[in-house]
């Protein structure tokens, strides 16, 4: 199967300061890819990385075989290729939730109003919020809000979905609501990325493992029930212990 997302050797640093050293790894299309760690590890900065969001300083990385470089003059349409769903969902509070999903695929991808349109409430029903169309971000909860954000970055038709902590900032009643989402995202055969602190889901939706820790990939597994069934290191080992998840 095709790699869509390839990195090699990545290195990035803030003034001096190492955030990740010598990162490899590849994801091939279809497959979801949970990167996990403890908190600092620089998880979400690997993930913004890999949209040209942040400046790398050694390495590279290419989506579909294009190197993603913030200041190339193909980063648009790299970005195109690359939907990103943020755990502070980024919704303009002036338009409604229909406005928000269909005006980047209306203004940057050109397409036709009435096509972008349909899509978008198509997928709404999907996540079961058609009936908010017309709403505001403030009239919706964290959880729809945030299902709204995953509609917005799938109306681009991106061939790589980033998820970075997405249910960090919910109640827990809310979180549940945007895993069943992704997990359906994952059923469909979506290649994703995505960083989280929630391991059952983890465990549930992974087809590999990244376990990041001080900037490093440590642990790089396809064998995600026996990572967390035994895990085989001691750093593992205490970072799972930390968490409460199911068996």
């Amino acid at each position: 199967m095709e790699e869509l997302v390839k990195v090699n050797h990545l290195h990035k640093e803030y003034e001096n300061h190492v955030v990740l050293k010598d990162i490899s790894f590849s994801v091939k299309k279809g497959e979801v890819v949970v990167i996990i760690g403890p908190s600092g590890c620089g998880k979400s900065t690997l993930l913004r990385c890999l949209n040209g969001l942040e400046k790398i300083q050694g390495g590279v990385v290419t989506v579909d075989n294009l190197p993603v470089e913030p200041d190339s003059k193909e980063i648009t349409k790299i970005r195109q290729k690359i939907g990103m769903v943020f755990q502070s969902y980024d919704l303009f509070p002036h338009k409604t939730v229909l406005e928000n999903i269909t005006l980047a695929p209306r203004k940057v991808q050109k397409r036709d109003k009435e096509e972008v349109t349909k899509e978008a409430i198509a997928l709404l029903d999907k996540v079961g919020l058609a009936d908010k169309k017309d709403y505001y971000p403030r009239q919706l909860s964290g959880g729809q809000k945030q299902r709204v954000a995953i509609v917005r970055a799938l109306c681009m038709h991106p061939e790589v979905l980033l998820f970075d902590e997405v249910t960090a900032a919910l109640d827990p009643e809310m979180v549940h609501e945007v895993l069943e989402t992704m997990l359906e995202l994952a059923k469909s055969g979506s290649t994703m990325l995505i960083v989280t602190h929630e391991m059952a889901f983890a465990k549930a939706v992974a087809d590999r493992i990244l376990f990041l820790d001080g900037g490093e990939i440590v642990k790089q597994t396809d064998d995600v029930a026996g990572f967390f069934a035994n895990p085989q290191t001691e750093r593992a080992k205490r970072f799972l212990k930390t968490f409460a998840y199911e068996e």
